[in-house]
């Protein structure tokens, strides 16, 4: 009776067009109101715990933060200069580049919707410039921006993390192989689809370009060593690497590129100089110049930006966190492990129901909210089948990758729809061809658990070995 009180009154909220986080709040109080003997007390000392009780989650406002800073700081445009220059001379080379520009930026964003705003608003007009068709550029930038969501750090896999209470960092190191191999397969069907419509090659810039641009984007590339190389190596966890991203993508976009804040548009020698002579002098001034800083209206826009969408996000995984409360207390996971189990249901099986329960979800809610809500009733009876919870976590995430794709609430679809001022039906249908690619390696990734289990397990046997 609690379970069907708990669910008529979630989809119902749902239905009707509540937002997903007041959605969950609102059943959860209802169902413990009804049938739970917890005071309204207890449920307010709930929502606080679910949020400080969880040192993981203290990752995601430092990570959007970061994001933040990234993509209003020029950093794409030098990412994309980069890629150009790495593989644009080859047939198709630019929509490869594209691809390779949007690995990197997942890799120090960490959110779909950004990667994709940030490179699709840069590339996708360069593409069309050289001769590329427009609904070609939008469906691959729409495709390539979802590895925001695989390649490590990601705040969905953060998610699942405080979810599921696994580990963040061996999430982190699970996505970082199907991240490069989903990067890999759309840049073997761009060559092969280049070749087959004659698409364009850009001219070889040569060396000194290749060098250049390489060492023009080594500052957001020098991100990813720092975030990921200290949580694979050890040295920090996922939250205090969020916060050391933080600190360095703030003093990357103001001091070391300076396409915001106060050096905006002073010239690298004659800002350098200047802080030369401030860092001589004494720290006082040093003092005085970090409040000019952060007072800066560029600056203070991105903060707060950052600090919307954190509000928003951990309002949701407060409620989600209230609903699992409910569910684990009421043992609805387990009840329906256990029916499951007597079925008989195998594991491939039971991973079937589970990518179409998920693609389903995808249509209709934030990939955020999914996974608070499914994780904690999938992953019992996951571990019960004998699946590893790494593994399962890394097949919802690809499961995520889709629903940023799937109308009405694709939020991938509706970014691209800005960026290109097309219709989101004309979206979908450049979307389409190579969503076909995601469904594939989602079947891969499923049934190929060693695809997202050789690092941790490598990375383990390696720390054994020490």
């Amino acid at each position: 009776m609690t379970t069907v009180a708990l669910f008529l009154l979630l989809f119902g909220c749902l239905l009707i067009g509540m937002p997903i986080a007041l959605a969950l709040g609102f059943s959860s109080i209802v169902t413990i109101l009804l049938f739970s003997s917890d005071s309204l007390a207890s449920i307010a000392l709930k929502l606080l715990e679910s949020l400080s009780a969880h040192y993981t989650l203290l990752a995601i406002p430092f990570f959007i933060l970061s994001s933040q800073f990234l993509s209003t700081g020029g950093v794409a445009k030098r990412l994309i200069r980069f890629a150009v220059a790495a593989v644009g001379h080859i047939r198709g080379g630019l929509a490869m580049a594209s691809v390779l520009a949007c690995m990197l930026f997942a890799a120090v964003s960490g959110s779909s919707p950004a990667t994709v705003a940030a490179i699709g608003s840069i590339v996708i007009v360069g593409m069309v410039k050289s001769g590329y068709p427009k609904s070609f550029a939008a469906g691959v930038i729409t495709n390539a921006g979802t590895l925001g969501i695989l390649i490590p750090p990601s705040i969905v896999m953060l998610v699942y993390a405080a979810a599921t209470e696994v580990s963040a960092a061996r999430m982190f190191m699970a996505g970082f192989v199907p991240g490069l191999m989903m990067g890999l397969i759309l840049m073997i069907a761009i060559y092969i689809v280049a070749r087959i419509k004659d698409l364009p090659a850009q001219p070889w810039p040569g060396f000194r370009e290749a060098l250049s641009s390489g060492f023009s984007a080594s500052g957001g590339i020098l991100l990813i060593v720092i975030v990921l190389g200290s949580i694979y190596g050890g040295i920090a966890s996922p939250t205090e690497a969020a916060a050391v991203s933080a600190v360095y993508a703030f003093w990357v976009a103001v001091i070391g590129y300076r396409d915001m804040g106060p050096l905006k548009g002073i010239p690298w020698r004659q800002a350098g100089e200047g802080v030369g002579r401030m860092l001589w002098r004494n720290s006082y001034q040093v003092t005085l110049a970090f409040p000019r800083c952060v007072r800066d209206p560029e600056v203070r826009k991105v903060v707060m930006d950052a600090a919307r969408v954190s509000i928003m996000l951990l309002f949701i995984i407060a409620n989600a966190m209230l609903f699992a409360h409910v569910l684990t207390t009421e043992r609805i996971p387990h009840q329906i492990a256990e029916t499951i189990v007597a079925w008989g249901l195998a594991p491939w099986m039971f991973l079937i129901v589970v990518n179409i329960l998920l693609l389903m979800a995808g249509n209709f809610m934030e990939p955020s909210a999914i996974l608070l809500i499914m994780a904690p009733i999938l992953f019992p009876i996951a571990v019960e089948l004998g699946i590893d919870p790494i593994h399962l976590g890394i097949i919802m995430v690809v499961n995520m990758e889709i629903g940023m794709l799937t109308p009405p609430v694709g939020l991938n679809l509706f970014v691209t729809a800005g960026i290109t001022g097309e219709s989101i039906g004309w979206v979908i249908r450049s979307v389409l061809p190579w969503m076909l690619l995601l469904l594939g390696f989602l079947l891969l990734i499923t049934y190929v658990p060693q695809i997202s289990l050789f690092l941790p397990e490598y990375l383990d046997k390696l720390q054994g070995y020490r």
